[in-house]
C-alpha cells in the first residue's frame, strides 16, 4: 500500500471529492501543503469551498483530468473499474488509495485518534463529541458524516493531538483505520448488497474492535445483541453503557420534556450521579449521550463542560432537523433510512406537539428496501399518514423488481392506508391541499426528500 509521509506533500487527486468525507480529507490535506485536485459530477458548497482553499476541481469525470503530475488518486467505494478516471489512473500506473484507506493514514498522523462506529447515529454521535470537546478548548481535528452549525461545515482542523472520525462498516472501510478509542454504538443488520448476513457484519466489528492497542478502549453499547462476539478475546480496556445498573455508565430517572428531549441521572459504576438534560429528543439520543460521557471520562474532560454541550447541542443538519413552519404546519426532516432509524425518529417525534404525524419516506436503495421490507412497513405504522416517494437508487440500478409500491402494498397488508406518488411535486400538492393546522410532517430518506420539504416552505 502507497504511505503517505506528511512531511513532504504532494499532488493527491480525489475521484468524486465533493462527497462529505472526501472533501473533509482533501481539506485536511490542503492544511497541510498539499496540492489537491478531483472531479465530481455537480458544484456545490463543499466543492466551492475546496475551490477557495485552492484547489482544483473539475465537473464530470474524464480521462483527460489526471495526467503525470499527479502523485496519488484516491476513490470511494463507489468508483468503479469502468469510470474514466479509473482507468486512466491504471493506464499510467498511478498509486492509489481508497478514501478508507487514507482515512486511515491520517489517523496514524495523530496521538490520540478516536473512532464511532455503529449502524446507525454515527453522525449526531461524532457531533455530540465534537461538541464537547470544543466546549473544552481541546481544539480538535474532526471529521463528521454531516454539517455541524457550530463548526460551518463537516470538517474542523486543530492543532491538538485529538482526530474524531465516523467509522463505516460498509465495505469493511473501517478495518484500515488505527484508533486509540473505538466507540460502537449498535450492530444490526445493514448494507445487505455487501454483506451476507448478520453474522459477517458482527465479524466485521469484532475485527474493527480488535485493531485497537492493549492501552485502547471500547466503549461499547451493553444492548447489542451479538456483544459478546464482538468483544471476544480482546486485550483493550472495555466500557459498557446502556439501560441497566450492571453497565459502567447507565441512565436512570428518565424523562422527556414537550419536545421529546431527554432527562436523565447518568450513573458511572463508581456510584457517582450527575443529572444530564439533553437538546435533542429520543432514548436514542439517551444512548448516545451515555458513549459520550465514557468518553469524556478517558480524555479527563471538565463534567460541567460536557453537561453544558450535551444541553446545547441541537443536531446535525438532516437529522430531526426543524425546517420551519407553513400556516400551522410544521416540517421537520430526518436522515432516517433503515427500520430501526425510522422507529427512534417516529417514537422520538411522537414527544413533539402535534395534531397527526405524516412521514414522507423515500426509500433508500434497492437492496435495502427488499431486505428490510417488512421491517420498513412496521416501522412506518408508527405515523398517522404515511406518503411514499420512489426508491432513491443512489449507487445501484433497478435489478431486483421492487419498487416504493411493493413497500406501499405490504404497509396495507397491514391495514394502513399509505399514499405513493411518482414525483414531488405531485407529493407537495397533496400536502398543500390535504395539510391542516397542527399538522407534523417529516420529511425521511438518505435521498433528496429534503426538497419537498423545502419547497413547501420556499427555502
Amino acid at each position: 500500500m502507497f504511505e503517505l509521509d506528511f512531511k513532504k506533500p504532494i499532488h493527491v487527486y480525489f475521484v468524486g471529492i465533493g462527497g462529505i468525507s472526501m472533501s473533509g480529507l482533501a481539506e485536511i490535506l490542503l492544511s497541510e501543503g498539499f496540492q489537491i485536485s478531483g472531479s465530481d459530477m455537480k458544484e456545490s458548497p463543499l466543492t466551492d469551498k475546496l475551490s477557495s482553499l485552492g484547489a482544483n476541481i473539475y465537473y464530470g469525470q474524464t480521462t483527460s483530468h489526471i495526467n503525470e503530475s499527479v502523485d496519488l488518486v484516491v476513490f470511494t467505494a463507489a468508483i468503479h473499474e469502468d469510470n474514466p478516471e479509473y482507468i486512466r489512473m491504471k493506464e499510467l500506473g498511478l498509486p492509489s488509495l481508497t478514501r478508507a484507506e487514507l482515512l486511515g493514514q491520517l489517523m496514524r498522523n495523530y496521538k490520540l485518534p478516536i473512532a464511532i462506529s455503529g449502524t446507525h447515529g454515527k453522525t449526531t454521535t461524532t457531533s455530540m463529541v465534537a461538541e464537547v470537546l470544543l466546549a473544552s478548548d481541546t481544539d480538535p481535528t474532526l471529521s463528521i458524516g454531516g454539517i455541524l452549525k457550530s463548526i460551518d461545515g463537516n470538517i474542523r482542523i486543530g492543532k491538538s493531538p485529538y482526530f474524531v472520525t465516523e467509522a463505516c462498516e460498509y465495505t469493511n472501510s473501517f478495518l484500515s483505520f488505527f484508533p486509540k478509542i473505538s466507540i460502537i454504538l449498535n450492530v444490526e443488520e445493514d448494507h445487505m448488497d455487501f454483506f451476507k448476513d448478520i453474522h459477517e457484519i458482527v465479524d466485521s466489528f469484532h475485527k474493527f474492535a480488535s485493531l485497537l492497542p492493549t492501552d485502547g478502549t471500547l466503549i461499547i453499547n451493553d444492548e447489542i445483541e451479538h456483544k459478546e462476539a464482538i468483544v471476544k478475546n480482546l486485550n483493550c480496556r472495555i466500557l459498557r453503557y446502556g439501560f441497566t445498573p450492571d453497565c459502567d455508565y447507565y441512565a436512570s430517572d428518565i424523562s422527556y420534556n414537550e419536545k421529546g428531549y431527554g432527562t436523565y441521572n447518568l450513573v458511572r459504576k463508581n456510584g457517582t450521579t450527575i443529572k444530564v438534560e439533553l437538546g435533542v429528543p429520543g432514548r436514542h439520543n439517551i444512548s448516545n449521550s451515555l458513549a459520550v460521557f465514557a468518553l469524556a471520562d478517558i480524555l479527563e474532560l471538565n463534567e460541567e463542560n460536557t453537561i453544558g454541550a450535551l444541553k446545547s447541542f441541537i443536531g446535525t443538519k438532516r437529522r430531526f432537523e426543524y425546517k420551519g413552519q407553513l400556516g400551522g404546519i410544521t416540517i421537520i426532516d430526518d436522515y432516517a433510512h433503515h427500520p430501526t432509524e425510522i422507529t427512534a425518529t417516529l417514537t422520538a417525534a411522537k414527544n413533539f406537539p402535534h395534531k397527526r404525524l405524516c412521514c414522507i419516506f423515500q426509500p433508500h436503495t434497492y437492496t435495502r428496501t427488499k431486505a428490510f421490507l417488512k421491517d420498513f412497513a412496521n416501522s412506518l405504522l408508527l405515523a398517522d399518514k404515511i406518503i411514499l416517494a420512489p426508491i432513491y437508487a443512489a449507487r445501484e440500478t433497478d435489478t431486483l423488481g421492487i419498487s416504493s409500491v411493493t413497500l406501499k402494498e405490504e404497509i396495507e397488508k397491514l391495514g394502513k392506508e399509505c399514499l405513493h406518488f411518482d414525483t414531488f411535486d405531485e407529493i407537495e400538492n397533496y400536502l398543500l391541499e390535504n395539510s391542516i393546522n397542527g399538522d407534523l410532517l417529516i420529511t425521511m430518506g438518505a435521498g433528496d426528500i429534503v426538497k419537498v420539504g423545502e419547497n413547501l416552505l420556499g427555502i
